[in-house]
């Protein structure tokens, strides 16, 4: 009876949503957001440092996520590159100093805090010929406009960066007076237009004041209040922001630090003085504003302009156009064709002649819908993967956010199940049920940030490798029978001089760096022998008719089948457990390639030796599993951001609700691709030979063209 109420309950679910309506569905999403994104990016500007600057959220303990962008971590060797030649000036109060002390420590980590508090200290890295000062002016006064007024003349050298900020002193010295404030309005009103006037040739930003504890002041900081500082920071801004009249000020407003002072000015010592996280971060943020334009990182969108349209894109978006151009008119023209066919009605007996007889879709009409459709879906990859529509957002790893996803899509397996065709060892409807959950759990792991947790990372290296042992992909099987790792070192060496060559540097975007092949390759090296070495295993006991496939019958005889599944199990529990307590990723990486496959032939044995497990499957994972490569490679451009190190945000503000958003997107993305690109191949491969190797040439000379034309590009641009 359940089973009657669950399959006519499936039907009743499939008559009012197909995976056609949800694709529908999920274009009127698509149109939809964009539309609000691009409404917002008019509406509250394009410039991504403006977000940076001035909101964002913590993640978690000491993680910032800045609003609509990744930041950057700069590692002491980025930001010397960055930083060759330039001098950056801090001038302000013993918070400005504490701000540099934490900027310089990402330049030279070994740079101590010495030095008399209440005067200028200096730092220059002689190898870099980077110069960062640190000038002692507590009070927004004549002393700091004088300061500031040298730096605007032509004659001297300007800083390239310049970060002020002060208000606590003057609240303290003057006991928070009235008096003090409104001295304080004339003199920064008096200094905005020096600051305008040389923030045309330098960066500069001024820090508006953090909150304080106030439970932790000690006696003579008492009348250092939250009120005081919001009153100051409030004629900063009035200031600062109308300096100019007829256009925007260049003058950027450093205000991101009270939002992280907020969190976290609990843990001060003092009560005035933010905990050194909380400084870093405010660093780490002035190094991502001015770096990221100038190095480009893969997971600093912050403050990166969108790049231009290259000649490949250009080229590609005119044939997809094209395309659509084309389906339009073949549509019309069809429709128009069928009107004047449609069956007339008989005016004597009333009846329509039905003489009219459908005619088969034509190739051309499937290949011109087929690059309509794929036009569109490469408009989206852009505008999620290149152009800076859409917001992206560093990953953040929590148990929760790995666990509770993976025991969802297991109750969801578990409840969609179905009888298999066949019952022989690894049957179709099998390896798609494995190929499906196996690419669920990469994606959680990717969409997770479960990386950078060591047991949930040799899991899914085991994954990883199970796909490559049961599909047979690899790179260079013939190498990985070598067992001399000395062979391996030279045969690196050979494949970076072959991947500088072009077409293939161009082709693979290695530019003769194989490092990302390499790792690759080392950690899965043995996975086609030990697939080899099943099959021939495999076929071996096929025919020597030892192995029992009847449906509901055991692989082996019980006996054997009981020794085989405990060992199975065994092994399965002993595998979790190494890999939950091994000791860094190095150590496990060196043993995975040889100790991965007891993992995998385990399973395979727990899966296929009882008769009823090998005679059903999972219709949920087997249904993800024939999109297995489409939702591999499309989690890259449209659901994941930043190479995997980010994530894409198209619902900005509510993460549960933009991945669920974002996944429903980017599934039936993947879905329409798998479709196109069947259809698609029995156009372009046909049975003929003759015409087979005709097609196969011309898109190699369409493609070559492709490669040339870009060679070109890339040569004018340098």
């Amino acid at each position: 009876m359940a089973a009657l109420a669950y399959t006519l309950g499936k039907r009743e679910i499939n008559h009012y949503f197909s995976v056609r309506s949800a694709k529908v569905l999920a274009l009127a999403a698509v149109l939809l957001l964009a539309g609000c994104h691009l409404a917002s990016r008019r509406y509250r500007g394009n410039d991504s440092c403006e977000y940076l600057l001035s909101s964002g959220r913590f993640l978690g303990e000491k993680v910032w996520q800045p609003h609509s962008c990744m930041m950057h971590k700069y590692k002491y060797n980025e930001a010397k590159n960055c930083l060759v030649d330039k001098h950056i000036a801090f001038i302000g109060d013993s918070r400005i100093r504490q701000l540099f002390y934490s900027f310089v420590k990402i330049i030279n980590p070994q740079f101590k805090e010495e030095g008399n508090k209440h005067e200028n200290i200096p730092f220059e890295d002689k190898i870099a010929s980077v110069k960062v000062d640190f000038l002692w002016h507590p009070e927004v006064n004549g002393s700091m406009k004088q300061c500031i007024k040298v730096w605007t003349e032509d004659s001297v050298a300007k800083p390239h960066v310049v970060v002020a900020g002060a208000a606590t002193w003057s609240i303290k010295i003057h006991n928070g007076s009235n008096e003090a404030l409104s001295q304080y309005k004339m003199n920064i009103t008096s200094i905005a237009p020096l600051l305008e006037k040389l923030a045309k040739t330098s960066d500069v930003y001024w820090v508006l004041q953090d909150p304080v504890y106030e439970d932790l002041l000690s006696e003579n900081r008492k009348m250092i209040t939250n009120e005081k500082i919001d009153a100051y920071n409030e004629a900063a801004v009035s200031v600062l922001n109308s300096s100019t009249r007829n256009s925007k000020s260049h003058v950027k407003m450093f205000s991101v630090s009270k939002l992280i002072a907020q969190e976290t000015i609990m843990e001060s010592l003092d009560g005035l003085h933010l905990p050194e996280s909380s400084r870093e971060t405010s660093a780490m943020i002035l190094m991502n504003v001015y770096c990221n334009k100038i190095l480009k990182p893969v997971d600093g969108s912050c403050c990166q302009p969108r790049p231009p349209l290259t000649l490949m894109q250009k080229l590609a978006a005119c044939f997809f156009t094209l395309s659509i151009v084309g389906y339009l008119i073949f549509y019309i023209i069809h429709r128009n064709a069928h009107r004047k066919n449609k069956p007339c009605t008989d005016l004597e007996s009333g009846e329509e002649k039905k003489n009219i007889i459908n005619t088969p879709v034509s190739p051309l009409e499937i290949l011109l819908q087929s690059l309509c459709k794929l036009g569109l879906i490469m408009a989206y990859f852009y505008m999620c993967d290149r152009a800076n529509l859409f917001m992206k957002e560093n990953k953040f790893y929590t148990h929760s956010t790995f666990f509770i996803p993976i025991i969802y899509i297991l109750v969801l397996g578990v409840f969609y199940n179905e009888n298999t065709k066949e019952t022989k060892v690894l049957n179709r409807e099998q390896t798609d049920e494995w190929k499906g959950w196996m690419q669920l759990v990469i994606l959680i792991y990717h969409i997770s940030g479960a990386s950078t947790f060591l047991p949930v990372y040799m899991h899914v290296r085991v994954l990883v490798a199970a796909y490559l042992f049961q599909t047979g992909y690899g790179h260079f099987s013939y190498f990985w029978i070598k067992g001399d790792f000395g062979i391996h070192r030279v045969c690196q060496g050979a494949f970076e001089k072959i991947f500088s060559l072009w077409p293939l540097s161009k082709c693979f975007e290695l530019k003769g760096n194989v490092y990302e092949w390499w790792f690759r390759w080392r950690l899965d090296r043995y996975v086609v022998f030990h697939g080899m070495l099943f099959a021939f295993t495999y076929l071996t006991l096929q025919k020597r008719q030892i192995l029992s496939e009847g449906k509901g019958e055991p692989l082996f005889s019980n006996k054997i089948s009981n020794v085989l599944l405990f060992i199975s199990v065994v092994s399965f529990l002993t595998y979790s457990i190494w890999a939950s307590s091994c000791k860094n990723k190095a150590e496990c990486n060196e043993l995975h390639p040889s100790v991965s496959v007891v993992q995998i032939l385990a399973f395979i044995l727990i899966r296929n030796i009882p008769g009823y497990a090998r005679s059903v499957y999972s219709s949920f994972f087997a249904w993800f599993g024939k999109i297995s490569l489409e939702l591999f490679t499309c989690q890259y451009h449209i659901w994941l951001a930043a190479d995997t190190r980010g994530i894409l945000v198209l619902i900005p503000g509510n993460p549960m609700l933009n991945i669920i958003v974002s996944t429903f997107i980017f599934v039936c993305v993947a879905h329409e691709i798998s479709q196109i690109t069947n259809d698609l191949a029995q156009i372009i491969i046909p049975k003929d030979n003759s015409s087979l190797l005709k097609r196969l040439a011309c898109i190699a000379a369409f493609f070559c063209g492709l490669l040339i034309l870009s060679s070109i590009q890339d040569k004018s641009r340098y």
